[in-house]
């Protein structure tokens, strides 16, 4: 996976922002919350939150692991990029903004465009 896919594909959720953070890590937020991180030098080394029902089931696949640091809230880094197709990197990322995007606060989501699944 590649910077310029992984932006294209969090970019185009409504209200998403990037930012640069800790030297080498860029974020990807809605509502100032973090939904998708990779690296700058190292763009496949990409984490993001899955649901605690398939968190589990994913880390058995061998093509994810808990992310270090923030495991305990159901992050995954993707350990083998080349075992995922474009439309599973879509899928990943569209579920971590939608759990994040879940979880703020009624006044900041009905500022946001609409998402539609």
């Amino acid at each position: 996976m590649d910077l310029d896919t992984i932006r294209h594909i969090c970019l185009a959720f409504p209200g998403a922002t990037e930012q640069v953070q800790w030297e080498h890590h860029l974020l990807f937020k809605v509502g100032g919350k973090m939904f998708c991180m990779t690296d700058l030098d190292d763009p496949a080394r990409v984490r993001f939150k899955a649901d605690i029902e398939d968190f589990e089931a994913l880390v058995e696949t061998g093509s994810f692991m808990p992310a270090p640091h923030l495991a305990r809230a159901n992050w995954l880094l993707v350990m083998h990029p080349e075992d995922l197709k474009l439309r599973d990197w879509k899928q990943h990322i569209a579920r971590s903004y939608e759990l994040v995007r879940a979880k703020l606060p009624k006044k900041v989501q009905a500022e946001l465009a609409p998402y539609l699944y």
